[in-house]
């Protein structure tokens, strides 16, 4: 509902001052390129990363917008918020698969190795990558997919994953 693409079956929808659930599809369409467009660009800087143009950012919502999948897209991170809230002074539960970690450096958070370490005890693959940013996978889809390769390799001896 925030980037415009459901609207509510009651109450209102505000961002940054504007009144997105009385804006008309045409309204809706140019905030989603003024504003959302702009949103997604600043966690690289102002500048599209990995090829990224305004015309992907704007295929990646539109896709949201006809599937009608925005909000339960945008469920997982409400859900985060609120479990973090909820486990407030809790330790978090204890993660006993493998796990690899990248740090992109154009992240709106860049954790330290130090901290993956205390998060994940069975962490065994670190690696601070070149170039990508908050949606790395979809910036630098090849870089994304070797550090997969890389981090997997840690974890078993798999020819496919070489």
């Amino acid at each position: 509902m925030v980037a415009g693409l459901d609207r509510p079956a009651s109450g209102t929808v505000t961002v940054a001052g504007q009144r997105v659930d009385r804006l008309s599809e045409t309204g809706v369409a140019r905030f989603r390129r003024d504003r959302i467009g702009h949103d997604l660009r600043a966690f690289t800087d102002g500048q599209a990363s990995g090829g990224l143009s305004r015309n992907h950012i704007l295929d990646n919502i539109t896709v949201y917008w006809l599937t009608g999948t925005g909000t339960s897209a945008a469920r997982s991170y409400w859900e985060h918020g609120r479990a973090q809230a909820l486990a407030a002074g809790q330790a978090p539960p204890e993660i006993k698969l493998p796990v690899g970690f990248t740090v992109f450096p154009g992240e709106s958070f860049r954790a330290p190795r130090s901290w993956v370490e205390l998060g994940y005890p069975t962490f065994s693959y670190f690696h601070e990558a070149d170039k990508g940013g908050h949606f790395g996978a979809w910036e630098e889809p090849e870089l994304s997919a070797t550090e997969i390769r890389q981090g997997s390799g840690v974890f078993c001896e798999c020819p496919f994953l070489s």
